[in-house]
Order: structure tokens, then C-alpha cells, then sequence
């Protein structure tokens, strides 16, 4: 198990329609007064990162979404502790200019602004916006250009860059961060866990069982061997607590039963571009079913569906091989933000505390 407490990160709702693709009322919305007061009762109980969704055409069965990087600006805004994930794709931006972007939102923000890079699955969204559209290998290789250039902007003194994407000649910034804003990264295939491995600082993976995480966070901290680094790792994970264990697996049941079928099978024939296109088969959504896309990043294989003792005993287990960080959806997002951290995240520490009296003694 890591030394280190487990850090906690939420889904920022800045889409319309909520963390799962279901027509079961949510008490939630997307609208900046309801994320500025989610963002400060998170920071309040315990969590430390958020991560703002992107989007430029909805989807997930969305209707309406707020771009990423603004939002995440907005809400850094109107927070004091809490460090802020913007999700930004290759593609559509030129790294260098969103370079000097974060930057300047790291010094004023007190180096609390991060991204997270997504190499793109939604081929409608970069056609509409008159993109050209890669094939999985090649935007996967984008992505490693795109974060090379960001890391080197941000530290290198007369940074030129040859790549097959993206060139830079003798860039100087000033001021360049005192502290480079972290880059997070997803992505399930080996062209993404090597990309992790090699580049970036955090490494985040769908939902999964703690067999298949742990498997996960062993190859990639193998490929990242081959260069001296570890990444961080995190794990999205959809989070239901109730006071029963019952009624909590009911909610889910509703959810599903609940589904969008038309929206939820659209979704899934979208994301063939991703894990299904990718050259070993093991991209995103590659093995997941109707019940999972029901919430768009497999939140529901993590398991966190219980009591708040269960669910804190099943955190710590995932903990223990190898995650660092997890990512947390809800249904009702700021009310079970709170309930999470009040009820859940006190638990963990003390699951951790006794973890490390006990590696103490040893």
C-alpha cells in the first residue's frame, strides 16, 4: 500500500443530464452557481482535485456543455484550497498557446490548475468543428507531441520541437510556472499506458475490478521503470451511500432500469472509435456492456456502492494495489459530495492510519 493518504477527486457536472445516461432524477445541473458552491462544499470535506468534463459537441447523452478550460478558471476562482483538472484534447488546441494559458493560471491560482490531456474518441466532434480525424495510433502519438511541448514550454529556455504534429523554435516564456501545472492522461490501450509510462505525471483508468487495476498499475509502472518515473495513478469510480447496503444497490438498479437506451446505445457506437480502434483491442469501453456505459466511465465496476463503512474498506483495497487518487462520480452530485465527505473519507484515514501503525510495528 502506498505511504502516502489517498487522494479524492469529483466529476464537475458542467454537463447537462448529469454523471450517468438515465432519465431517474438527479438533484444536480450544470450551471456555474451549482458547480461554484459544489466545488467550495468539496474542498470543505476532504476532497482535493475536481476535473471539469470536455465536450465541444454533448454527448453522454448531454444536450448542453460548458467548455472545460473557462469553467475550471471560474472555479478556481471561487475556491481557496481545491486544485482544479481541466480536460483539453489535442487537436483542438496548439499546445504552445495553452502552454502559456496554464501558465498564467498557475501563478494566479496559487498552482492549483492541472490538466488532464484526452487523445479523442468522438469523431463526430472533430468533423463537425472541421478537424481532421486520426486513426487511434496516430492521435495517441499527437498526445505525446502535445504534452512534450506543454512540459518543455513550461521549463525550457529556447524550446524547439520537431515533431510530426507540432514545432516550436527557440520559445522562451516568461514567466515559465514556478511549478508546472500536472498533466493527467487516460486512455486503456498500450499505445496510452506506455504514453503514461514515458510522459505523464498522473495515469487515469476507467472503472475496474481491483484484479484488473492491479494489473493495470503493474504494466504501466513497468514501462515507466524503463524511464526512472512512476506516474500517479487514478481510478474513476461511481459512488453510491446509503445507510444500507440494499438500498444502496437498489439506487443503482434504478439507474440502469432507468437508462436512456436510445442515447446509451448511441454512446456506445461512438466510442468504437476508441477501445475497439485501437491496435491491440484494448482501448477504452473496449469490454464494456450496456450496464456500464450507463455511466460513461465504467463507474460502476469500481464498486463503491454501499455502506460508508463498505465502501471505505473497498477504497483502501484498491489502495493497496497501487491507486493514488480516485475519481468520483455521483448521482446527486453536491449533496453526496458532502455525504461522501463526512461519512467516507474520515473512515479511509483511519483505514490508513491503522495500515500505517501496522507497518510500523512490522
Amino acid at each position: 500500500m502506498s505511504v502516502d493518504p489517498l487522494k479524492f477527486a469529483y466529476w464537475v457536472p458542467n454537463v447537462s443530464g448529469g454523471l450517468v445516461v438515465s432519465t431517474l432524477p438527479q438533484r444536480t445541473n450544470h450551471s456555474p452557481a451549482y458547480n461554484i458552491d459544489t466545488a467550495r462544499v468539496a474542498e470543505q470535506n476532504g476532497f482535493e482535485y475536481a476535473l471539469t468534463q470536455v465536450r465541444y459537441l454533448a454527448s453522454y447523452g448531454a444536450d448542453a456543455q460548458h467548455e472545460s478550460t473557462s469553467f475550471s478558471q471560474l472555479l478556481l476562482a471561487n475556491t481557496e484550497k481545491l486544485k482544479v483538472i481541466a480536460a483539453v484534447h489535442p487537436g483542438f488546441w496548439q499546445p504552445a498557446v495553452l502552454a502559456k494559458l496554464a501558465a498564467t493560471a498557475q501563478e494566479w491560482s496559487g498552482d492549483r490548475f492541472a490538466l488532464n490531456v484526452v487523445s479523442g474518441w468522438f469523431k463526430q466532434e472533430f468533423t463537425n468543428l472541421g478537424e481532421p480525424w486520426l486513426d487511434h495510433e496516430e492521435r495517441y502519438r499527437r498526445s505525446e507531441e502535445f504534452i512534450e511541448v506543454l512540459k518543455g514550454a513550461w521549463s525550457t529556455d529556447d524550446f524547439t520541437f520537431r515533431g510530426d504534429f507540432y514545432r516550436t523554435r527557440d520559445l522562451t516564456f516568461r514567466p515559465q510556472p514556478s511549478t508546472p501545472p500536472e498533466v493527467f492522461q487516460g486512455g486503456n490501450s498500450t499505445s496510452a499506458r506506455k504514453m503514461a509510462g514515458r510522459l505523464s505525471d498522473w495515469y487515469f483508468m476507467n472503472g475496474n475490478t481491483i484484479e484488473d487495476v492491479r494489473d493495470q498499475v503493474e504494466e504501466v509502472s513497468g514501462y515507466g521503470q524503463e524511464h526512472d518515473r512512476r506516474p500517479g495513478f487514478g481510478l474513476n469510480g461511481f459512488a453510491v451511500v446509503r445507510d444500507t447496503e440494499e438500498e444502496a444497490r437498489q439506487v443503482v438498479q434504478d439507474i440502469i432500469d432507468n437508462a436512456d437506451e436510445d442515447k446509451v446505445k448511441a454512446f456506445g457506437e461512438a466510442v468504437k472509435q476508441a477501445g475497439k480502434a485501437s491496435a491491440d483491442g484494448k482501448g477504452m469501453w473496449a469490454g464494456s456492456d450496456f450496464k456500464d456505459l450507463v455511466q460513461y466511465n465504467d463507474g460502476f465496476k469500481t464498486g463503491l456502492v454501499g455502506t460508508p463503512e463498505q465502501i471505505a474498506r473497498r477504497i483502501v483495497e484498491y489502495k493497496k494495489v497501487g491507486v493514488d487518487l480516485l475519481l468520483v462520480g455521483f448521482l446527486h452530485v453536491q449533496e453526496e459530495v458532502e455525504r461522501f465527505g463526512k461519512e467516507v473519507i474520515p473512515l479511509v484515514r483511519e483505514l490508513e492510519g491503522e495500515a500505517d501503525a501496522e507497518r510500523g510495528a512490522a
